[in-house]
Formats: structure tokens, sequence, C-alpha cells
């Protein structure tokens, strides 16, 4: 009894112990406060009159019954350029630096979520997507724990595939949507590193791959619109067939080359 009495005590004191040592306390504190916040002012009824000499103020305030929240539809991965999770999650976590993400996923897999699916992350920066300019607003932010120099982790990879699965399934994100921090800003930005496997992604669901077998490109075949079309910004032409080339031919080299040429073609028959 004695004995029993003895390990709990040992053990609840390690708890305690872990409890006050955890290295994000005092961060975790600041965002539950700014989500207090937030909510707070999502919650207030707005004032009946708009403070101004100019526009009459109307006789009450109507609250519709028909709106939503902030959904993402956009996926963006990107790899850390530092050289370990705990790295990344105090990087994060200064204010100083002003950049975030939804999920940070370690080489060995641990997933570690910071943010909300529903707020707003700093991750994607000056980046565009077709017609989407503020891809932040749209996203979520997948950071994967790697310098940049180096393959992606098996367990890493595992982890992803599932966080991925759920965020399909809960907000329905359509399989094209899930794309490289290097496309969405192909002047600034090279990530994922073009060691990551994407083909593998594709097979799963998310994001779109080319076929073994092709036709021939015909010879009127406008690569650049193709590129736009597919959802690269052209505004500047050698960084996006490098992006381009990045994610599909883990080719790194300028300039467009004819297999680029093909794949790009065999993407536009299957998918646009």
């Amino acid at each position: 009894m004695k004995k029993g009495i003895y390990y709990l005590t040992a053990l609840l004191a390690i708890i305690g112990l872990a409890c006050n040592t955890h290295p994000y306390k005092s961060t975790n504190k600041v965002y539950k406060k700014q989500v207090k916040n937030y909510l707070g002012k999502m919650g207030a009824i707005p004032p009946i009159s708009l403070l101004s000499d100019t526009i009459p103020p109307s006789p009450y305030w109507v609250g519709t019954t028909n709106f939503g929240i902030r959904k993402p539809s956009y996926v963006i991965i990107h790899h850390t350029a530092q050289h370990s999770t705990e790295q990344t999650l105090k990087t994060f976590t200064l204010p100083r630096t002003a950049v975030s993400a939804h999920y940070v996923i370690g080489s060995d897999g641990k997933v570690f979520q910071m943010l909300n699916d529903y707020f707003r992350g700093q991750h994607a920066g000056v980046s565009r997507w077709g017609n989407q300019l503020d891809m932040n607003s749209a996203s979520i932010g997948i950071e994967l724990d790697n310098n940049g120099f180096e393959y992606f982790e098996e367990a890493q990879i595992n982890s992803l595939l599932v966080v991925l699965g759920r965020l399909k399934k809960d907000y329905a994100i359509p399989t094209a949507n899930f794309i490289g921090h290097g496309d969405i800003a192909p002047t600034r930005k090279n990530d994922p590193n073009w060691r990551f496997p994407w083909k593998l992604l594709a097979e799963k669901g998310f994001g779109y791959w080319y076929d073994e077998k092709r036709d021939s490109v015909p010879v009127n075949f406008d690569y650049i619109t193709g590129l736009r079309i597919v959802g690269y910004d052209i505004k500047d032409t050698s960084a996006a067939i490098v992006a381009f080339k990045r994610h599909f031919l883990q080719d790194t080299t300028k300039g467009m080359t004819p297999l680029g040429r093909e794949i790009l073609f065999n993407l536009h028959k299957k998918y646009f």
C-alpha cells in the first residue's frame, strides 16, 4: 500500500514538473488571449449608426441567419529551411518573426498543430495561384522539418498523408489545391525542395500528376499560357518554369525542356 502511494506521489510530481517546464506555456497563454479577443470581436453586435453624418442610422440591427466562417480551400506545403522541429516551433512563437503555420511535422512524424484551421496563418507571404492573390486567407500551411537539402523521412510523409486526408475530408478541398510554397511564390521560394514526393501525394488524391504514356505535343502548344492555366504566376516566366519543373520533374534547371512541354501538355489534356 505504502509502495503504491509512493509511486503515485512520484508520478504526480513528474507530471507537475513537466507541466511547469512546458517550454511554450507562456506563448500558449498569448494564443488563448488572442483567440478570446478575436472571438469577442466576431460575436459583437455592430452599431446601428456608422458614425457618419452623411449616412442616416438604421432603426435597428438585423442579424442575418445565413453566414459561416473562413473555410480553407488550399493546402500549402513548405519545408522549414531550419535545422530542427524545435527551432521551427521557437521561430513561430516569436512575435518579431511574424510568421506561422497551422501544422509543423517533424522528421520523426510528430505533428504539432499550432493554429486552428479556421484562423488565417502567416505562411504564404506575397504569393499567387490563378486568380487567388491572398493565399494566407484561403489556405492551411503545413511546414515539414527539413533544411531544404535533405530527403523527406518516411515517417514524416506518412504523418503528412494522414493530416492531408483529414483536411481534404473536413473542408472538401479540391484535389488540385494541394500545392507547394514554391508553386505560389516562384520568384522567392523553392519549398518543398525537389526531393518532395509529389507523385506519391497525387496517387493518394492530393494534387495532380501526369500519365506515363503521353501524346506528342502539338507544334502550336503555348506552354507559357499553359503554365498560367495550371495556376502559376507568369509575371516572371523563368521563375514559373523552374517552379513547374521542380514540382513535376524534380528538375531545378532553368528553361523549358521538351519533356517539360510534354508533361505540361499532358496535364492540360487530363485536367483542364
